[in-house]
């Protein structure tokens, strides 16, 4: 279907850019029927007009001998009419007008700007509430490890972006603490882990990664740092803080 569809638009096209090149190599043709008074005066003669070059078209034909017969203090004007261009605005805001009034107010397709805000204002409070609710720092999660290959390797590009700098490549520590070892400040379990991505720890130099990264980001990191239990990479960093001993998640393929 997608080649079809590729196939008729090209085709189209070349028709289109044939008809043009046609009519350009017409315009002498073109100019001597233009010139017939019955023809310019005519909508497709003005369509024509508008394809050899001449724009009185849109901007409409100024006189400057049929004065408009008033005086106003000695100030008197030509009798020009409004320039097509114009004109065709006019109906077109007209048309635009009948089809708002149908769709707002006949119809009731569409919210008015009252009701659109009430609406946008439920769901930002909705919104606002599953945030806050979803944001509580004394409220335990209960995710499970993701062991899912994609989900480890997105854990360990996040990791490499955002957390070698403090943590070492392989996790060995700087900064921050060894994450390959069995002990934890601030707990080994998955849920722990991600409270602590999500949160940081003020004071430690931790930061926090909500508003950084997503749930399932903060998860998939999470999951990663659990793999590397018990890598043993070089240089690693001392132990700090209590043994924990934490399961291993293992990606599967």
């Amino acid at each position: 279907m997608l080649w079809l569809m590729g196939g008729l638009t090209g085709l189209i096209i070349f028709v289109l850019l044939m008809l043009f090149a046609l009519l350009w190599q017409m315009r002498p043709l073109l100019r001597e029927v233009y010139a017939l008074p019955t023809i310019r005066e005519s909508w497709y003669g003005r369509a024509l007009g508008l394809f050899l070059g001449d724009p009185v078209g849109l901007t409409g034909k100024y006189k400057e001998d049929v004065m408009a017969g008033h005086d106003y203090d000695g100030i008197t004007e030509y009798d020009n009419d409004l320039p097509p261009w114009w004109k065709y605005g006019f109906y077109l805001t007209i048309v635009f007008g009948v089809a708002y009034f149908i769709h707002f107010h006949v119809t009731r397709d569409g919210e008015l700007s009252a009701a659109e805000y009430q609406h946008e204002m439920a769901e930002a409070a909705l919104l606002s509430a599953q945030l806050g609710a979803n944001d509580d720092p004394n409220k335990p999660t209960d995710y499970q490890s993701l062991t899912a290959a994609a989900d480890i390797d997105a854990g360990k590009t996040i990791f490499a972006q955002n957390c070698a700098a403090c943590h070492g490549q392989s996790a060995e520590g700087k900064v921050g603490p060894n994450l390959t070892d069995e002990y934890w400040l601030h707990g080994g379990e998955v849920n722990k882990v991600y409270h602590t991505v999500k949160y940081g720890v003020q004071g430690k130099g931790m930061v926090a990664w909500k508003g950084k990264l997503s749930s399932k980001q903060m998860l998939q990191v999470a999951s990663y740092i659990l793999t590397l239990q018990g890598s043993k990479p070089a240089n690693a960093k001392a132990p700090q803080g209590e043994k924990e001993a934490v399961g291993k998640p293992v990606a599967r393929l």
